[in-house]
């Protein structure tokens, strides 16, 4: 399986335009995936408020999402996330993430990162159950050879819990996976 998660803003200080898109393909199809593209506007030092559009792509149902959120820089430097999205149909969710970086050296840095999904409401057509959907968590270590360029490696772990976990296994896949993740940190 591929996967890719990528984040890129122009702008300034105060008003950026964000881009955010996460997914995975198998066999040449995008099983599952998301793109965002969203205004922020800063709001306190290391705080931005954001608001635009998510669309759902792969398996299923393509599905278009409003969506409203903040992301900044929390005490003891937590990097946090949390989007809350409205669907048609009355649909809800709630996209949650946290990253903390641990410095072993100046240039190796281990980096820990969990996420959270919610829904309100069941869409069996797109696998997703009400309430609790998935969890995900892992470290990724990265090198970086410079500021703006860095390789890293790591694991991750996703379970799928309540409806979300029964829709998976009805469809033949488990609802926990582990895997291997390496990529690039790239940033200009």
């Amino acid at each position: 399986a591929l996967g890719w998660e990528a984040t890129a803003w122009i702008g300034g200080d105060i008003q950026r335009l964000w881009l955010r898109t996460e997914g995975e393909a198998e066999g040449g199809e995008i099983e599952h995936g998301d793109v965002e593209v969203l205004y922020g506007r800063g709001v306190r030092a290391w705080w931005d408020v954001l608001a635009g559009v998510r669309h759902d792509i792969g398996e299923g149902p393509s599905r278009t999402w409003a969506a409203i959120g903040v992301q900044g820089l929390a005490p003891y430097k937590f990097e946090v996330a949390a989007t809350a999205y409205l669907g048609q149909g009355g649909r809800t969710a709630l996209r949650a993430e946290a990253e903390y970086d641990t410095l072993l050296t100046n240039r190796l840095i281990l980096q820990w990162r969990a996420e959270a999904n919610a829904y309100g409401k069941a869409d069996p057509a797109a696998a997703i159950g009400a309430g609790l959907s998935t969890l995900e968590g892992g470290a990724r270590l990265r090198y970086e050879i410079t500021r703006q360029f860095a390789p890293y490696i790591g694991v991750e772990h996703e379970r799928a819990f309540g409806d979300t976990a029964g829709l998976r296994r009805a469809a033949g896949h488990t609802p926990s996976d582990t895997r291997v993740v390496a990529g690039v940190r790239v940033w200009f």
